[in-house]
């Protein structure tokens, strides 16, 4: 390996790029981590709490993988977050169900925990750009973020659809608007691009859970009523269809700081 090849992999992120691709493999990881997860705690009628145990040590067993690797891998960066997901759907429905504590507490808690997460990796680390992600510690910062703000996800988007009685159809299609608001943000004015990403990665969630609650819920409930294992799959093979056709490239650390960039 040459000396550039060697300042070319230091300089590159432990995780993707954030292009277009990106985004559309995030929908649909969190679209089949609400499906799967309901797959194993309702159609296989193991429960959240047991369900959150299977997703979570997977989840954490991926992710200390993630960590321990050298460099960025598609595969594992994706399987990674499809566990978090995953673990972030039968942990929202046990906090909001089974502990009861409901859909607005829910969100509220896992809400402070995102934002705890966010300002003690900003004092540990000095940043919480994704491009930074290249160390041990602020991979784990990133990966415990992801975690509370998929569950997050989740909760919001059982509140939205279930309280405020505008059903998953209407959730996902106000999700998608305030995600398409965020686009617009990012082309059309000068608004921290760090908060604007953190801010679409986690409404991401609630518009996968509401488009998965969707597809699998009964016609009575107003979803589709389809067979979660099915839909739970024929996601996962478009997952994989994805990452083989689009680009999958690290991204890069810079050294210096973008204006507009810098938490």
């Amino acid at each position: 390996m040459t000396r550039d090849d060697i300042e070319r992999r230091a300089a590159e992120s432990k995780v993707p790029a954030v292009t277009l691709g990106f985004w559309a493999i995030k929908i649909l990881a969190t679209t089949l981590g609400e499906t799967g997860g309901d797959t194993v705690s309702m159609t296989m009628d193991l429960g959240y709490l047991v369900g959150s145990a299977i997703f979570l040590t997977i989840f954490v067993i991926l992710a200390a993988w993630q960590i321990a690797a050298k460099r960025f891998h598609p595969f594992l960066y994706w399987a990674t977050i499809i566990a978090s997901t995953t673990a972030g759907t039968t942990m929202a429905d046990f906090a909001t169900r089974s502990m009861g504590i409901g859909y607005t507490g829910g969100s509220a808690l896992l809400l402070v925990l995102v934002l705890a997460s966010l300002g003690a990796w900003k004092l540990a680390t000095g940043s919480i750009r994704v491009e930074t992600v290249r160390t041990p510690k602020s991979e784990a910062f990133y990966w415990l973020t992801i975690t509370f703000s998929q569950t997050l996800g989740t909760a919001l988007g059982d509140w939205v659809a279930d309280t405020n009685g505008i059903g998953f159809g209407g959730g996902a299609l106000l999700f998608g608007a305030l995600l398409a608001l965020l686009a617009i943000l990012y082309f059309r004015s000068a608004v921290n691009r760090v908060f604007l990403f953190w801010a679409a990665f986690i409404l991401t969630r609630p518009l996968g859970a509401t488009v998965g609650d969707f597809l699998d819920k009964p016609l009575g409930q107003g979803g589709l009523a389809f067979s979660r294992p099915l839909a739970t799959a024929a996601l996962g093979a478009a997952i994989l269809l994805l990452i083989l056709l689009l680009p999958q490239r690290a991204g890069r650390h810079d050294e210096g700081v973008e204006e507009g960039r810098s938490i």
